[in-house]
């Protein structure tokens, strides 16, 4: 019956017994194997009353009625289930699916048309049917023994014959033929006869015990087979026919194992019980009203395959509308991407659906739990089943990139387009009194600053996360060390101008402003090797910032080695900005100081503004800051020491002379 249950789906069923062994028995397995385990509940659990008890059985039908479980199964005979039927009859319960236990699935008297539109479609279960080959045969040879003395009725086959035929073996009784009544002969055709004696076309008990018999024979054969010496008793002997000891007979009844004609296998477990197998039986009710009972499956189990049920649908009649199986669960099934949550002090069966929670998944019908997604995958949104998760970093292929990525080409564009412009007029006054060597060094360092924010653009793998940082240290330190060698330069030649100050140039040849370029870079580039060494930056997916996306990051390794190369480039600005303030009253043919000071000013504040910035700044944003700052610092150098010198050069070149420039000098 569970597995009838399970295959139908029916997880909240009724349950009805008698009061007796049959029924406690049947309401203890139920209870004990329709458990959690079993996949099912029990809305309730009814005794019938013996006799006939009105207040009683109309309380059960009333639960029946009331209770949401459209399938009972009842455990009872079918004096009890008659009852039962009277109270349903006239409280009109209907849409029930019944299960009929083995004691009234064949009961004929409940298969009326005054009570087929509330069983028609029953389910029950019945001694399996079988073929007992050669019966009939056997039965039509029996004929009866005209000779016989009829008169001390010890003759079974006579009185039947007698009661098939209506007639009387001679001597007939007192008035017999007088009345009208014939003699038998022993000659009466009885194959075209209907009688249940000689209807071998539902053998159900009559089957389990041919089996049974078939069994003993078996078990006789395989003990009169044993061999003096080589028995399976003490000392190797062999049981008697003769002086049988029943245990000795169920030893070899244990190792019974054979197949019927009927194709049914016999054989015993590990407890002596026989392997059950069982039809299933269901109550067609016809159009016409007749009623008719048919097998639709069979519930079996074997010693390998375990119990297995076998259920031929199509031909199982529904008492319903639909004509379809009824649906009888306390809770409808909880679809994907829900678990089951139990109500409280309700039984297993029922519960709510429960939407799995953020990052988790339930990919079956009624799952208890929700399983965590991978690191690298979220939830969908149905919670069905994991997606990988949405990756995120600075793009070439977004506006922001794309953006981000033309300032810096057309950053180095201009940078080139400058440094022509100063080599093709590298001999003109301005670029001459403006220390050409030094320009075209700083021109070439800013190109790299411009450059080297396409570093911070693109998906992070291991070089670019190395080289970034470095690039961008040593490019802006190359560039501050010029701009620095220059104020120096300018307030030399200043001093040098008054009286006794000639031998301060000396300290400020080409020479020694290229060693102090080299020697302040190799510095910034002896920090980032030491930094690259002992905690190099590497690309990091971060999942921190979005539950349902994959931050792609550069971890700088060590923050002490960021911090001491972003210190060590604002250490030369600020000098320079503080030279370059000092020597911001000069005369401005002599020196460009005011620009040097204008431009670390820009400089110095857009990298004070990074750090909250960069601070603040998740994920690829961070990446877009520090782009932004090494662009904005470097347009400002760029257009602050270099524009008036392409204005003077390109927009008014009758001020690129010598004359013109002393010609200020003198005025001021």
């Amino acid at each position: 019956m569970i597995q009838i249950l399970k295959h139908f789906g029916w997880t909240w069923t009724g349950l009805i017994i008698s009061d007796n062994e049959y029924g406690v028995h049947a309401a203890r397995s139920f209870h004990s194997d329709l458990g959690p385990a079993g996949g099912g509940c029990l809305a309730y659990t009814e005794i019938l009353p013996w006799g006939d008890d009105p207040a009683e059985l109309r309380r059960i039908v009333d639960v029946m009625r009331k209770s949401t479980a459209r399938v009972v199964i009842v455990f009872a005979n079918k004096s009890r289930m008659i009852n039962l039927m009277k109270e349903v009859v006239r409280q009109n319960v209907t849409g029930l699916q019944w299960i009929a236990s083995e004691g009234w699935t064949s009961a004929a008297v409940l298969q009326t048309p005054h009570l087929m539109p509330y069983l028609g479609g029953t389910l029950g279960i019945s001694i399996r049917r079988g073929e007992i080959p050669g019966l009939r045969d056997f039965l039509l040879q029996i004929l009866p023994d005209p000779h016989h003395n009829n008169t001390d009725g010890s003759s079974m086959v006579n009185q039947f014959w007698e009661h098939t035929f209506q007639c009387r073996f001679a001597p007939p009784p007192a008035g017999w033929v007088e009345a009208g009544g014939q003699l038998c002969t022993g000659q009466e055709v009885i194959e075209n006869v209907e009688n249940e004696l000689v209807d071998v076309s539902d053998l159900r008990s009559e089957y389990n015990v041919y089996k049974a018999v078939y069994a003993l024979a078996y078990a006789l054969d395989d003990m009169l087979q044993c061999e003096p010496g080589r028995g399976p008793f003490n000392n190797n002997t062999c049981a008697h026919l003769q002086r049988l000891e029943p245990w000795q007979l169920v030893y070899y009844l244990e190792k019974v194992n054979f197949t019927t004609t009927f194709g049914d296998q016999v054989s015993f477990d590990e407890n002596g019980d026989a392997l059950p197998i069982y039809d299933i039986i269901n109550w067609v009710w016809l159009p016409d009203g007749r009623t008719k009972v048919q097998r639709v499956g069979e519930v079996k189990r074997s010693a390998f395959k375990g119990e297995e049920l076998t259920l031929d649908e199509d031909k199982i009649f529904w008492n319903f509308e639909s004509k379809q199986p009824p649906q009888s669960v306390c809770s409808e099934s909880c679809p994907p991407g829900t678990r089951m949550a139990t109500k409280k002090g309700e039984p297993e069966c029922c519960f709510d659906c429960v939407p799995c929670s953020e990052g988790k998944i339930s990919n079956t019908t009624d799952s208890m739990e929700c399983t965590s997604c991978p690191e690298d995958f979220w939830s969908s949104p149905q919670r069905d089943h994991c997606v990988p998760k949405k990756t995120e970093f600075l793009s070439y292929h977004e506006p922001l990139g794309i953006c981000l990525t033309s300032i810096s080409l057309l950053g180095t564009l201009i940078c080139v387009l400058v440094l022509g412009i100063f080599i093709h007029h590298h001999s003109t006054p301005i670029v001459r009194a403006n220390n050409s060597e030094l320009s075209f060094l700083l021109l070439v360092s800013l190109k790299l600053c411009f450059l080297c924010s396409l570093l911070f653009i693109g998906r992070p793998r291991l070089w670019t996360c190395q080289l970034r940082h470095a690039a961008f240290g040593i490019s802006f330190v190359l560039c501050v060390s010029c701009i620095l060698v220059k104020t120096m330069v300018v307030l030399a030649v200043f001093r040098a101008s008054k009286p006794g100050g000639e031998s301060s140039l000396k300290w400020f040849g080409a020479v020694q402003q290229r060693g102090t370029v080299l020697v302040l870079t190799s510095i910034q580039a002896a920090i980032c090797t030491a930094w690259l060494v002992s905690a190099s930056p590497v690309p990091h997916k971060n999942t921190q910032y979005h539950n349902d996306k994959i931050v792609y990051e550069c971890v700088v390794g060590s923050t002490v080695g960021f911090a001491v190369l972003l210190g060590y480039i604002g250490l030369l600005a600020v000098l320079s900005c503080l030279l370059a303030f000092l020597a911001k009253n000069l005369p401005d043919s002599f020196n460009e100081a005011k620009h040097i000071t204008f431009s670390m000013l820009i400089f110095c504040a857009v990298w004070v503004a990074f750090v909250p910035a960069y601070i603040s700044s998740p994920g690829k944003y961070a990446d877009a800051v520090e782009v932004f700052a090494i662009l904005a610092s470097s347009f400002g150098l760029l257009v602050a020491l270099f524009g008036p010198k392409c204005y003077i050069i390109l927009l008014r070149p009758e001020r690129n002379t010598k004359k013109a420039i002393m010609g200020r000098c003198t005025t001021k």
